[in-house]
């Protein structure tokens, strides 16, 4: 559970790639046939404790994978990721688009910070905005558990930020694969259910 001191207007709710185009039936991943179930309701686990924490002043961070436009709006697709998922193409992931933003279950965020690779922190402004918002603790979810969520939390954890790790608020592409990440994250990360959370936070 969470240790004291925690205080909630220095809390983030840290939401790891909850965007239309990973999870909407009209996204990009359901159009590619990569449509997850245990994804598609996150949104609706985490919703509590996202309104715990706006209710106690906390803050409500997301991060959006983006694919940043080239030239006639061809995306920039690193080669690992254009293997893993060749149906990606123009459109998909674009900045300030529908299907790159936040689901609506969770809008709307306080701060949005958008990334290029697995961690929100690789060549992105996240530490800057979180320092500026006063923002030392971080209640982590979202996609994948052992993609983008592992790689974030690590590195916020290198960071010296406090975090927490909502054990049912994240989700990977197969659940040995999500509870291999979840056992991992756990020596560096307190895990907590989403109703733990939203109980503790109720009391801050």
């Amino acid at each position: 559970m969470m240790q004291d001191p925690v205080d909630a207007a220095r809390t983030g709710l840290l939401i790891v790639d909850l965007q239309n185009d990973f999870l909407h039936p009209q996204g990009a991943y359901a159009r590619g046939g990569l449509a997850n179930a245990d994804m598609v309701a996150l949104p609706g686990h985490v919703l509590p404790v996202a309104e715990a924490l706006r209710g106690k002043g906390g803050w409500i961070v997301s991060t959006q994978f983006t694919l940043v436009r080239g030239r006639e709006g061809e995306p920039f697709i690193s080669p690992h990721l254009k293997k893993l998922r060749p149906f990606l193409g123009k459109g998909d992931f674009a900045p300030g688009s529908w299907g790159n933003s936040l689901v609506d279950t969770l809008r709307p965020a306080d701060l949005v910070v958008e990334k290029v690779a697995y961690s929100a922190f690789y060549m992105t402004r996240m530490e800057w905005v979180l320092r500026k918002a006063g923002i030392d603790t971080l209640i982590v979810c979202g996609i994948v558990t052992n993609g983008g969520v592992a790689s974030t939390l690590r590195d916020a954890h290198v960071r010296d930020f406090s975090t927490f790790l909502l054990t049912d608020g994240c989700a990977a592409f197969s659940r040995q694969a999500h509870d291999t990440a979840i056992a991992d994250l756990s020596t560096i990360s307190t895990p907590l259910t989403c109703a733990e959370a939203a109980a503790v936070i109720e009391h801050l």
